[in-house]
């Protein structure tokens, strides 16, 4: 479709970056500058010729600022188009001169909205509604237009329009167009969500979920699976998906998933040790070592030699930063790990753990051991979404029923709570052994409670019988006194699980004529 040079731009930008050299590199192609409010006097101020809108349309900018574009001059130069008759006549007779080019990035709703202390005038007065109507328009007649909304975008279109002889290429218009589109919906569906909200209804009518696509991965879970990491807008602390990689691959679909059991199950840890330091090792997203300890050292050993041979190729992440001491004590031996997470890492851990392994992978994931909004999980199913609150209840023993036993004192219970904790980030049925702050073992995604237990009893192996006082904690209630009779034969002392079975008194009695501390958190932690 024959288009002709740029001779037009509208420019009107809240984020105002490289806005000066871009405006600069369009006057230098002889492009005209129309501008509004704060962005004619950034660019007045660099010393760039710019036509202020209200000379486009005759017509102050009013309301605050509210009206400035919204004018028949602007939406006609956007919409209409020279390859037809009748638009090019109603165009002369009404004076629209053509606007080849628009720069807009919208007010910032979604920063606004994330502050704890914002009102709602202050979020409703960042609802932009020249922006996406003029975006709407620019990228409607993308076959004449050219509709630029990020300042990513501005050097790939200056050097296509030199390109292209003064005029942008129709797969570039394209391109942004199509973006354009993708700003808009996002932003309406900020907008939406914000407004739809009610103060005890997590769960909105309905449910807009947006994502821009990071990187295509290199397969899904199985080769002859294709896979993509989208990034979603949010306000926690923890950011995974926007993590920084310091050395090795990149990170798989499979790499991605396990990160975050690990990462979650090392949250918790951390917000509940906040003066000590935690240490994780995950395969297949369930923990084969948990620590907590007074040294990073002694975390990570004591996590590593829960299951050595369940870790090996699988992930670690640590509550700590890791500098070389650090580095040194997971490079040696026999050891290999596929991903290393950590708030931060020394130049000088990244090359020791480089070295030792050229392909691991380092994630740099700040705000470890910080409490996370909660923003609700989504899982798909054939024909729809389910959609639950996330599951951020950390383990508070001084809510939990000592119901048989002797009583507990603080070292039991802390490793209690370690265990509780644990279990809580395994697949269901979960069993989680261990003592001394450290797991042991665990039986994982089992179909019945017993099976749990004697897996979670047959990989702690020979290590359980080192513990003076092991404790064993289960996701969900004990239906007969079977499984806790399995883990009472193995020398289990301390029992933590939610009752509510109608056999509690079973267990009960079990716990209490084999002299087992039992205690009940009044809590289920299934993970399907």
């Amino acid at each position: 479709m024959p288009t002709t040079p740029i001779a037009r731009a509208l420019l009107s930008v809240s984020d105002k970056t490289d806005l000066v050299p871009f405006a600069r590199s369009l006057a230098s192609l002889g492009i005209e500058l129309i501008s509004t409010g704060g962005t004619a006097r950034a660019l007045t101020e660099a010393g760039l010729e710019v036509t202020p809108i209200q000379d486009v349309t005759g017509f102050p900018e009013m309301l605050d600022g509210r009206v400035k574009t919204l004018h028949p001059l602007v939406h006609g130069a956007l919409l209409g188009r020279p390859d037809l008759e009748e638009h090019v006549r109603a165009m002369d007779e009404h004076g629209i001169v053509p606007i080849q080019l628009v720069c807009i990035n919208l007010y910032p709703f979604e920063q606004t909205i994330r502050r704890e202390d914002v009102t709602d005038a202050e979020a409703i007065e960042q609802i932009d509604i020249g922006g996406p109507s003029m975006i709407r328009s620019a990228a409607k007649n993308h076959a004449f237009v050219t509709i630029v909304t990020s300042p990513q975008q501005y050097d790939d279109v200056i050097d296509d329009i030199r390109r292209n002889e003064g005029n942008s290429s129709e797969a570039m218009r394209r391109k942004l167009a199509a973006a354009a589109f993708t700003r808009t919906a996002t932003y309406d569906t900020a907008i939406s969500q914000w407004m739809s909200r009610e103060e005890d209804e997590p769960f909105p009518p309905v449910l807009q979920i947006t994502g821009r696509r990071s990187r295509i991965l290199r397969y899904g879970e199985n080769p002859h699976q294709r896979s993509a990491l989208y990034v979603t807008p949010g306000d926690g602390a923890i950011q995974l998906a926007s993590a920084r990689l310091r050395s090795g691959k990149p990170l798989s679909y499979n790499n991605l998933n396990d990160a975050a059991g690990a990462l979650a199950l090392v949250n918790d840890l951390a917000i509940v040790n906040p003066d000590r330091f935690a240490a994780t090792v995950v395969k297949h997203t369930n923990a084969c070592g948990a620590s907590v300890s007074d040294a990073p050292v002694d975390a990570f050993l004591a996590a590593w030699e829960g299951d050595p041979r369940a870790g090996f190729g699988g992930i670690v992440a640590m509550s700590s930063p890791i500098g070389s001491e650090l580095a040194d004590t997971i490079t040696d031996g026999s050891r290999f790990l596929e991903v290393i997470i950590a708030p931060s890492f020394e130049a000088d851990a990244v090359e020791i753990l480089a070295e030792r392994w050229k392909n691991v992978r380092l994630l740099e994931v700040p705000g470890i051991g910080s409490i996370q909004p909660p923003a609700p999980t989504v899982r798909s199913i054939p024909g729809g979404l389910l959609v639950q609150e996330p599951d951020s209840i950390i383990a508070d023993p001084s809510r939990w029923s000592h119901a048989a036993g002797p009583a507990p004192d603080d070292s039991l219970l802390s490793d209690a709570r370690l265990m509780w904790l644990v279990c809580k980030h395994l697949s269901s049925n979960a069993i989680a052994v261990g003592g001394d702050g450290k797991l042991l073992g665990a039986g994982t995604g089992q179909v019945d409670r017993v099976g749990a237990c004697s897996l979670a009893i047959e990989r702690a192996g020979e290590a359980l019988g080192a513990i003076e006082r092991a404790v064993a904690a289960s996701d969900a209630f004990f239906p007969f006194p079977d499984g806790p009779e399995l883990l009472a034969d193995a020398g289990i002392r301390c029992i933590v699980q939610p009752g509510g079975s109608k056999r509690d008194d079973e267990t009960i009695t079990l716990c209490n004529d084999r002299d087992i501390t039992l205690l009940m958190t009044g809590i289920r932690h299934f993970r399907h």
